[in-house]
């Protein structure tokens, strides 16, 4: 078996010559996490990818969502950097990400390989004997121990994320986007010895995700689900498209529009390409990878990683991507997924667990039931929070949803409604436009009024 590891312990260096004081102000590193008991000791880690002033006293901690990795917020933590004086964001990455094999990408940041060489190395592959050199698929068989990397793994190894951050500042803020607002409430709520994580912070920010005050599994549910996840793959399929193929074809596609992006787009007569993905004529790269993403032309299933960023030419041979009516310009968010400044790294988990988003089904904001009992979890602080001031944004996929959640959890907290900040976009905002959009952002303009005025 071959495991890529991404980085032992230190922070990489910027693929790429970046903005003044860019360097100074990114690191990553891995950090010794959870023990759990199936996984090798060289796995248990957590990374956090930190931007902004080395000596800020603030820190906000960012969950990615389901198949996201720590680099999607990584356009948008320099954003929050440049707009709250103060701050760091310290954004999570799940030990999934250690499988990943990002070589060749790495390759192409420093110039070292064209996109045809990217392409052909992790996808092309597939229907070209001819290439011998290539991504190796790892056998479920060989990580069996993924099945156990759900809730409990992931609050806990947030624990050991928190404690540092406490160690160095004076205020530490928890958010997520998507199934990462589901953790952090899972974590808020958690029992540590007695006390809620909660404890450790100073406010919950809850990006179009979350968790409402009931479980949506009941105890057979969940029985049935673990059932089927022990005869089944570790990973998660997103939108439909197994493990790791939805990774590579979002991280291909990024790398592709970034690098290359008025070249034919290489992958529109690949016959593994999803029909559903494919421009109905010959685009760019460019406009190949907008036309999967966009609002408009994307697939439902991919509802969770859509944004609103333009539209097909009218006409062109290759058909190019055009910036109409945009919220998140194409090429930033390339830009998020791809990561191009940062070695060794992306803005997919090409390998997501299955069983973190079965975990999400018993947290009900931290109200002891159950299904928590079959899934050994511990979130039942729910009405012990203190006086925590609450951030909600509420966009296309969550929506009144994420918001009538945030309200439940301060509701069953007592928390008053002078420290609930709700932020309505769901008419306006795909699932990834707050983390994207630019260079106006509803979501950083309200969250940056929120720290100010409700964290300090």
């Amino acid at each position: 078996m071959r495991f890529v590891i991404a980085t032992a312990a230190a922070g990489f260096a910027l693929a790429a010559p970046a903005a003044p004081g860019a360097t100074a102000a990114t690191d990553f590193r891995w950090y010794q996490g959870y023990d759990e008991a199936s996984t090798p000791s060289k796995l248990d880690k957590v990374g956090v990818l930190k931007v902004g002033p080395r000596k800020a006293k603030k820190v906000l901690i960012l969950n990615p969502g389901t198949s996201g990795a720590a680099a999607y917020f990584y356009p948008l933590a320099r954003l929050i950097t440049k707009k709250t004086a103060n701050w760091q964001v310290w954004s999570i990455e799940r030990r999934g990400t250690q499988l990943e094999d990002q070589s060749v990408f790495d390759q192409v940041k420093l110039g070292e390989a064209t996109v045809e060489e990217m392409a052909d190395y992790y996808l092309l592959w597939l229907t070209d004997p001819t290439i011998t050199d290539h991504f190796e698929f790892i056998p479920d068989s060989e990580v069996g121990f993924g099945r156990e990397w759900g809730m409990r793994v992931a609050v806990e190894d947030l624990k050991r994320v928190v404690d540092r951050a406490n160690r160095k500042a004076k205020t530490v803020v928890m958010g997520g986007h998507s199934l990462g607002g589901s953790i952090t409430s899972a974590y808020a709520t958690w029992d540590f010895d007695g006390r809620p994580g909660a404890r450790g912070l100073d406010g919950l920010v809850f990006i179009d995700g979350g968790s409402g005050p009931d479980p949506s599994l009941t105890p057979v549910e969940a029985t049935d689900r673990l059932n089927d996840l022990a005869a089944g793959s570790p990973w998660l399929s997103f939108g439909g498209i197994d493990a790791p193929f939805s990774g590579l074809f979002n991280s291909v596609g990024a790398d592709l529009a970034l690098f290359a992006p008025k070249e034919p787009s290489v992958l529109h007569d690949w016959p593994l390409l999803p029909g559903n993905l494919k421009a109905p004529v010959q685009p760019t790269n460019r406009g190949g990878y907008g036309y999967a993403l966009d609002a408009e032309t994307s697939p439902p299933s991919l509802a969770a990683a859509q944004v609103n960023a333009g539209r097909l030419a009218k006409s062109g041979a290759p058909r190019d991507w055009v910036r109409a009516g945009e919220i998140s310009p194409l090429r930033r968010v390339a830009k998020a997924f791809a990561a191009p400044n940062l070695q060794g790294m992306d803005g997919t988990a090409w390998y997501h667990p299955t069983r973190l988003n079965l975990d999400s089904g018993g947290v009900a904001a931290g109200n002891d039931n159950p299904t928590q009992d079959v899934l050994d979890l511990d979130a039942i602080h729910g009405d012990d929070l203190g006086p925590m001031p609450i951030y909600a944004f509420g966009a296309a996929l969550g929506g009144q949803r994420v918001l009538d959640a945030a309200r439940s959890l301060a509701d069953q907290s007592s928390i008053p409604a002078s420290k609930l900040r709700l932020v309505d976009r769901e008419s306006a905002y795909t699932h990834i436009d707050p983390l994207t959009a630019h260079p106006k952002n509803e979501f950083v303009r309200t969250l940056r009024k929120f720290l100010r005025g409700q964290v300090g």
